[in-house]
């Protein structure tokens, strides 16, 4: 339970018709007593309370504001020696200002705290920063997360960041920032097809700066003009190969022929699918093709003549619908479930698409919801991506209301969706 903070007055919101370094200035005085004050510090460190002598590094004061945000709020206090006597400082008007130009340019999102300083009857001051956690998870501007334990703060690491993340916030996988790429892990002439797609006048290929555009144009990686940390989205949609499948095994798809009607038949083949999104789907495509007809038509069933031995005949699907299919399972699929892994199962009579998908997600209204295509998003930026015709993804995208609508049309029967234990699985039927 995060411990009481020692203000008593409320928080104010800045006005819009103020600026952020105004909001600061212009609040009004704070009551806390030096009695409350000192009883805090005596107190020492704890995981809602972090003590300075001075303010002497910007990045350093950063990773503490972002650790207190991401421990549900705390107190930084300047002008306390670690043997916790009050030393002050000798310029609190410049450590006011500075806090609030961190807080302002170093921490993403950006912090509104408050900011104040206490005068002692001895002359010295101390500068005491409160801040609250409500738009977690908060990070430096070079990607990295910190949260508090006790008196320490740590940076968290990629699996803890996952399984927090999957508390805080189940959307924000894909914002992940990654620390071990270069622009060299990315597909430029992937990157350079996309952006050409917009611009008949977009650079050459040779004079394409990576780096800069996943960060400025397309918002999917973070850090300033020397830094390079792109998110999980980032390497997904463009990627080299290798690069995805060493970085996020966890998107690798399994494709499965069975010669039944379930899977408790005998598997005839089975690949795991690896790469960027877009590899993935013409590569599950190909190999769909392998084993069903896929087309706009509703097949012609042709009689056999007496006497003629009757061939099993592959499974004819509406193409659109099974594209849809593929790419909503790439795009919504929640990365942040580790032990369930996306499969695509090919039957005699059926394709089954299976996905992890938090079941807390799917109450029985949303569930129903879904079908009318009123359901929310996992990952906003991969789908705003993905389903632009610039990405090289030729397909209609018409959600799962068309899935049910054509594939019903064009086999006779409607799609079966399942949503249990962690799992979306829908089926489609064959024509």
């Amino acid at each position: 339970m995060p411990r009481r903070k020692f203000r008593h007055s409320p928080r104010f919101e800045p006005s819009e018709d103020h600026s952020f370094q105004e909001y600061l200035l212009n609040q009004p005085l704070q009551t806390t007593t030096r009695t409350e004050l000192l009883r805090l510090i005596r107190g020492g460190e704890d995981t809602h309370l972090e003590l300075k002598v001075k303010l002497s590094n910007s990045e350093r004061i950063a990773q503490g504001i972002v650790a207190l945000a991401n421990t549900d709020g705390g107190t930084i206090i300047f002008g306390v020696n670690d043997q916790l006597r009050i030393e002050g400082v000798s310029n609190p008007e410049w450590v006011q200002q500075e806090l609030a130009r961190i807080c302002r340019e170093e921490i993403v999102p950006a912090v509104v705290p408050i900011i104040e300083t206490i005068a002692f009857d001895s002359g010295k001051r101390i500068v005491a920063l409160d801040v609250d956690g409500k738009r977690k998870p908060y990070r430096t501007r070079d990607g990295r997360f910190y949260m508090r334990f006790g008196a320490e703060k740590r940076e968290v690491s990629r699996d803890e960041l996952s399984a927090w993340l999957d508390e805080i916030r189940p959307l924000g996988f894909e914002n992940i920032p990654l620390q071990t790429l270069t622009q060299a892990d990315f597909d430029d002439a992937l990157l350079w097809s996309f952006a050409s797609g917009f611009d008949d006048n977009a650079p050459n290929l040779s004079l394409y700066n990576t780096s800069d555009f996943l960060r400025k144009d397309l918002m999917l990686a973070v850090g300033n003009a020397d830094e390079f940390f792109p998110t999980v989205a980032a390497v997904l949609l463009f990627g080299k190969n290798e690069r995805v499948a060493e970085l996020l095994p966890r998107s690798n798809v399994t494709v499965a022929r069975f010669s039944g009607s379930n899977g408790s038949a005998q598997l005839i083949e089975a690949i795991e699918v690896k790469g960027n999104l877009l590899t993935q789907y013409e590569t599950i495509v190909d190999f769909v093709k392998r084993y069903a007809d896929l087309g706009k038509d509703k097949p012609k069933r042709k009689l056999a003549l007496v006497g003629e031995t009757v061939a099993v005949a592959r499974g004819h699907y509406h193409f659109f619908s099974v594209a849809e299919a593929l790419i909503n399972m790439l795009v919504h699929r929640d990365l942040a479930l580790r032990d369930i892994r996306t499969r695509i199962n090919i039957y005699d009579n059926a394709i089954e698409f299976i996905n992890p998908r938090r079941t807390t997600g799917f109450s029985p209204p949303a569930s129903r919801a879904i079908r009318y295509g009123i359901t929310q998003r996992l990952n906003p930026q991969i789908a705003a991506i993905v389903t632009r015709r610039e990405y090289g993804i030729n397909a209609p995208h018409g959600g799962l209301p068309m899935i049910l609508r054509q594939s019903t049309r064009f086999s006779g029967r409607k799609p079966e969706i399942y949503i249990a234990s962690d799992e979306f699985k829908l089926k489609i039927f064959a024509a």
